[in-house]
């Protein structure tokens, strides 16, 4: 319970974490979004756009006396101006500290203050390296530059900067900056009012590792000392102290929002599980314990009083009775048991010495069974008898014969094509052996397909009517060939001839005998095999006969594949 309660917590500060994260993140997106917003409408505005490269190409008086001249010269007065318009900027989002526009070409600031009056300040490269700070190419969202920062004469509020620069729209030179700060105060009320409770704090680092924002307040405005692991993604995170991390990097801003929780402060806000947990099973445990203990010492003396009962009636005393009067699970049993006592008294003459005769007889009916490997053993040694003799043909005949009998009583789960071929191989070397010269057999399969099941017995039949009927015992050519193909989803097995061949007519009675069922012993062997195939596949499938007298005949089944494992 402990285990899954603190998980369940530290599960919900990693989920607090992260959307603190994300929050922080979107704000900052915000803002970044809506610094780029004000260039691109002073570039989508041809007045504003011609006013703001005027301001940035000349000195502050040129550009104040090209707008007096523009304001009394005009019948239509336009009251746009770039300064007006960052000026409405600035009143329009009380997160803005200072909003700056730089000129490359003059060199000097001019400076937007918060609830302050606008400012010009004098950048020359001779006694300021602002010059140099601007020109370097950084990220957009930075730490505020500490030259800029002198220069602007800035209180000592935590601030980030959000950098865009400014292009002529005619010839796309750099005309200057425009830097915007951003105060710190509007993301550490955003994450009171989300979470006052959060635990570790949340950071936000520039890409090389400068803390642009710390909810602690500890490092604002200086290098995180695990920068590096925190903004790589591919190395292990080792910091001081163990913690749980979120990261959550905004590549197009050129920063990250790092959420970080150290384990000691999420495991405060579960301690006080344990504290509860533990007495409380403790004292459940002690109940469970103690509240059975006083029922099993009651129940264990009249269990006893049971089991000496019982142990007596082992004995051959069949006279005990129990004496229980209660009409619990115990008392039941007691009077079960003396139940029990009763009906077998009155039927262990009828019941017991009735068993033990049947199982006399049993035993002596399994003593007078043949074992079957009683017969293999024999028929082994009477082959080893005969190759001894110089009769290796015999050898064989008998070697064939006594693996051709254990494959037919052996019993086998998985009965296969494979199985099937070899019974008739086994079944034809009998008699190739037999007539020796007269007869040659030649069984023609795909070696895949030796997997497939099919039925026992269903090919050896078969094979045996053409050996008693079909066999011509005075020709030298007698030939029989098994075929097996694969038709889509379906097996053809083609048994194929030279025998005596059948008679129109007595083909068409066996044709008509063998689909009906029949009690006699006439035609069972084919009978058999299409019945079978035809009771477990289905009257699509069986057997065909083709005969002709002299010439020989061809019979071929066919069944479906259905499992090949």
């Amino acid at each position: 319970m402990y285990y899954f309660l603190s998980q369940s917590a530290i599960r919900s500060e990693i989920d607090n974490q992260r959307d603190a994260v994300e929050m922080v993140g979107r704000y900052v997106d915000q803002k970044y979004e809506a610094v780029h917003a004000y260039v691109n409408d002073l570039y989508r505005s041809n007045l504003l756009s011609d006013d703001l490269a005027f301001f940035l190409l000349n000195n502050f008086d040129e550009y104040m006396v090209k707008r007096i001249d523009r304001f009394s010269n005009s019948d239509s007065p336009q009251s746009e101006s770039v300064l007006a318009y960052f000026k409405q900027r600035l009143e329009d989002d009380l997160d803005i500290e200072n909003i700056i526009l730089y000129s490359a070409e003059k060199q000097f600031m001019y400076a937007f203050k918060q609830g302050s009056m606008n400012k010009l300040y004098q950048a020359n490269a001779a006694r300021s390296f602002i010059p140099d700070a601007m020109a370097l190419e950084t990220q957009s969202v930075t730490l505020p530059n500490e030259w800029v920062w002198k220069q602007i004469q800035t209180e000592d509020t935590q601030l980030y900067s959000i950098r865009s620069p400014i292009n002529d729209m005619r010839s796309y030179k750099n005309l200057g900056q425009l830097l915007v700060y951003f105060r710190t105060d509007r993301i550490h009320q955003l994450l009171d009012d989300a979470n006052s409770d959060l635990k570790g704090y949340i950071m936000i680092l520039s890409a090389d590792g400068q803390v642009l924002f710390d909810s602690s307040r500890q490092y604002y405005g200086k290098r995180y000392p695990d920068t590096e692991e925190l903004l790589n993604p591919k190395t292990r995170v080792e910091l001081e102290k163990e913690a749980y991390i979120t990261a959550s990097p905004h590549n197009q801003g050129g920063f990250t929002v790092v959420g970080i929780a150290p384990k000691t402060e999420v495991a405060e806000s579960y301690k006080g599980l344990r504290n509860t947990i533990i007495p409380l099973a403790f004292v459940c445990i002690l109940i469970a314990i103690l509240l059975p203990a006083v029922v099993i010492v009651n129940y264990s003396k009249r269990t006893n009083n049971i089991i000496r009962f019982m142990r007596k009636v082992e004995t051959g005393d069949f006279v005990a009775r129990i004496q229980d009067p209660k009409e619990d699970q115990l008392g039941q049993i007691s009077q079960s048991f003396n139940e029990m006592l009763d009906e077998l008294t009155r039927y262990i003459d009828k019941v017991y010495k009735a068993e033990i005769n049947q199982k006399n007889a049993e035993l002596l009916a399994l003593q007078a069974r043949i074992n079957p490997h009683f017969l293999y053993n024999t028929l082994e040694v009477i082959r080893m008898r005969a190759l001894s003799q110089g009769a290796h043909d015999v050898g064989e005949m008998i070697y064939s014969l006594s693996v051709l009998f254990k494959n037919m009583v052996q019993s086998k789960l998985n009965y296969t094509l494979k199985d099937e071929l070899e019974a008739c191989r086994l079944y034809l070397e009998l008699f190739r052996i037999r007539y020796k010269d007269k007869f040659s057999y030649e069984i023609d399969w795909d070696k895949d397909l030796g997997n497939i099941p099919m039925i026992k017995m269903s090919l050896q039949p078969l094979i045996e009517n053409y050996i008693v009927h079909g066999l011509k015992t005075d020709c030298y050519d007698n030939y029989i060939h098994i075929k097996v193909v694969r038709d889509g989803g379906r097996i053809q097995i083609v048994i194929r001839d030279n025998g005596k061949g059948i008679t129109p007519e007595r083909l068409d009675s066996i044709v008509k005998r063998i689909q009906i069922s029949e009690t006699n012993e006439e035609s069972f062997g084919l009978r058999s095999v299409n019945e079978r195939l035809k009771l477990t596949y289905g009257n699509e499938y069986g057997m065909d006969i083709q005969s002709k007298p002299d010439v020989g005949t061809t019979v071929s089944i066919d069944f479906p594949v259905t499992h090949e494992e």
